[in-house]
């Protein structure tokens, strides 16, 4: 598919995440319905939105710091500068990245994401993570599932409605990679905010978007069998490492990296 086919297909008579969220972060590619929506969540939408970001940046620096050399990232949204390819690739220049997301207007910047250091290599697919099968497919044709991955579902799964079966996406997902591979996940919750709860939520069903925040013990079930790495599962202002401690707001994500035993 070209970015001509992607921009046809480009549905803009409803809101879609990907462009919801770039507009929450300051960014320009996106239509008037996405911004009306963005303006009718509540102002601590935009600073959650950047704090789940800066949580990206940390874990994906602290995996590449430690040996990870393959990324999976699914839900990639529309690209801002520093990507993922661009973390891990300054630390470890031949990373492979393979970024998924199902908004065609992602495909129309994909070449932003596709701009790999020589010795590493980026690709992009259009596919949706209800279809796990098709993304690891064409992940294969540049990740080695013999190798640890790390699979990157960052503000994703709560678009996956409960009978969409979002623990067994995820577990399809995490099944397929290799013991010393990694889930870096991050999942919106109204657990500090709870006064925003009612608005949030009624705010992307207007918009026809599905949405299911869920609480800690839900986000906990992610990473049934899966070992937690430190601080474990907390919220996007408390994760860190080898950095200094984030101003410790209220945030609308809980976040963890978890190994693959």
């Amino acid at each position: 598919m070209t970015a001509e086919d992607a921009n046809s297909l480009i549905d803009t008579s409803k809101p879609h995440p990907a462009r919801v969220y770039d507009w929450l972060l300051g960014g320009k590619d996106n239509y008037l319905v996405d911004q009306q929506m963005g303006e009718k969540l509540p102002p601590e939408a935009r600073a959650n939105a950047a704090r789940n970001r800066a949580f990206m940046h940390r874990a994906a620096a602290w995996l590449a710091d430690n040996g990870v050399r393959q990324f999976l990232d699914i839900g990639t949204g529309i690209p801002t500068a520093p990507n993922l390819h661009q973390i891990v690739q300054t630390i470890a220049p031949d990373s492979r990245v393979v970024y998924a997301d199902n908004d065609p207007i992602v495909l129309r910047h994909a070449e932003a994401l596709l701009v790999s250091t020589p010795q590493g290599a980026t690709d992009y697919v259009q596919a949706d993570v209800r279809r796990p099968a098709a993304i690891l497919d064409h992940a294969r044709e540049l990740l080695d599932f013999d190798r640890p991955i790390a699979l990157s579902l960052i503000a994703l799964m709560h678009f996956i409605t409960d009978d969409e079966d979002p623990y067994g996406l995820t577990r399809t997902l995490v099944d397929q990679l290799p013991s010393g591979s990694y889930l870096v996940l991050s999942h919106g919750t109204t657990d500090e905010h709870p006064e925003l709860a009612d608005s949030v939520t009624d705010t992307y069903k207007k918009g026809r978007v599905p949405l299911r925040m869920r609480r800690r013990e839900e986000v906990e079930r992610f990473f049934e069998g899966l070992e937690l790495v430190d601080p474990g599962l907390v919220t996007a202002t408390h994760w860190y490492k080898d950095t200094p401690a984030p101003e410790g707001e209220l945030s609308g994500f809980y976040v963890a990296v978890a190994r693959v035993p």
